[in-house]
């Protein structure tokens, strides 16, 4: 027997809104991509693009599926249990994989396999310890320990945006109320810059949302922010606060030697991240007596999910021999 192919799988990210799918060399090189809206609302038709995008990008070099999916999925047995934002539950996504392409596949949570993308390829490599929190609408996160992905028992470790911090806060996808991910990631930019937008009509934040407060979305806070709009800068400081805040529990947990910050709302840069580090230090345990941990931005943005989960797969599934 030999093994089969050269060392290449694909990996898909599978989100809310957008499947990403890249053919990927075990050095984390993207040979190839594709990408397709995802029908949300309709599993079958979910599972019937992620195959297709599959499909279109496998060729005999390729040994295995990855797929980064969102919500608490059973790695063991390739299943998605739940989807807090999605209409997903107990969705076998491996075993549809792996009866259309016959290829094996492995399914992860999607920021899991950004942190191992992170890990491999971006902002944490040379690290052993590192802890990714993934910054978008909500808060995502994944975890490596010692160099190797931590998943817990059920594969269902790192949904750290579902701490409750805020008893009573905002209602969550998940069902609770004042989870993390509602006061420290895009939603509370959303609906903090709209309040703001609504308070002052004069206001350069009213002005770029074409004078609608509804139309503000966490992109024109930043823009706000940047053209020197002090209440669009102070909501960007205080979701940083509040995610500062909670990385510094996570660090006092976890003791990573690195925290990397991904997702979309990373764009504000600096504007987020200071205010984040400043209130990290202020929280967490003893910063006087532990090893500095620094806070950094994530290196390979929208296309670490996809990168880490064909990687992943490649180590954990590729050596298949026909």
């Amino acid at each position: 027997m030999s093994e089969r192919g050269s060392g290449e799988a694909i990996g898909l990210d599978v989100g809310g809104t957008k499947i990403n799918a890249f053919r990927v060399t075990r050095d984390g090189t993207i040979v190839e991509r594709s990408s397709s809206p995802t029908p949300a609302d309709d599993e079958a038709a979910t599972l019937s693009t992620m195959v297709e995008l599959a499909r279109s990008l496998t060729t005999p070099d390729v040994t295995a599926i990855g797929v980064g999916a969102a919500g608490l999925v059973d790695a063991k047995q390739g299943v998605l249990r739940f989807a807090p934002n999605l209409a997903w539950r107990d969705l076998p996504i491996a075993e549809r994989m792996r009866d259309a392409l016959g290829l094996p596949c492995q399914v992860d949570n999607d920021a899991s396999m950004a942190a191992f993308g992170e890990f491999r390829f971006g902002a944490g490599r040379g690290y052993r310890h590192l802890l990714l929190v993934t910054v978008g609408t909500g808060i995502g996160g994944g975890i490596v320990s010692d160099g190797r992905l931590f998943r817990g028992a059920n594969g269902f470790a790192a949904e750290i945006g579902h701490i409750i911090v805020e008893p009573g806060g905002p209602l969550c996808g998940c069902g609770n109320r004042g989870c993390w991910e509602q006061v420290a990631a895009g939603r509370a930019i959303d609906r903090m810059g709209r309040e703001e937008a609504r308070e002052h009509e004069h206001s350069i934040l009213r002005r770029l949302a074409g004078g609608d407060p509804d139309e503000v979305t966490g992109q024109l806070v930043t823009d706000a922010a940047r053209e020197g709009d002090e209440a669009a800068r102070g909501i960007l400081a205080e979701v940083g606060r509040r995610l500062g805040q909670g990385i510094a529990g996570l660090v006092n947990v976890l003791d990573p030697q690195v925290v990397v910050v991904g997702g979309g709302a990373i764009v504000a840069g600096d504007l987020l991240l200071d205010p984040a580090r400043a209130a990290y230090l202020d929280a967490v345990e003893a910063p006087e007596h532990r090893p500095r941990v620094p806070i950094v931005p994530a290196e390979l943005g929208n296309d670490a999910g996809a990168v880490g989960a064909a990687t992943l797969a490649l180590e954990e599934l590729g050596r298949v021999m026909v």
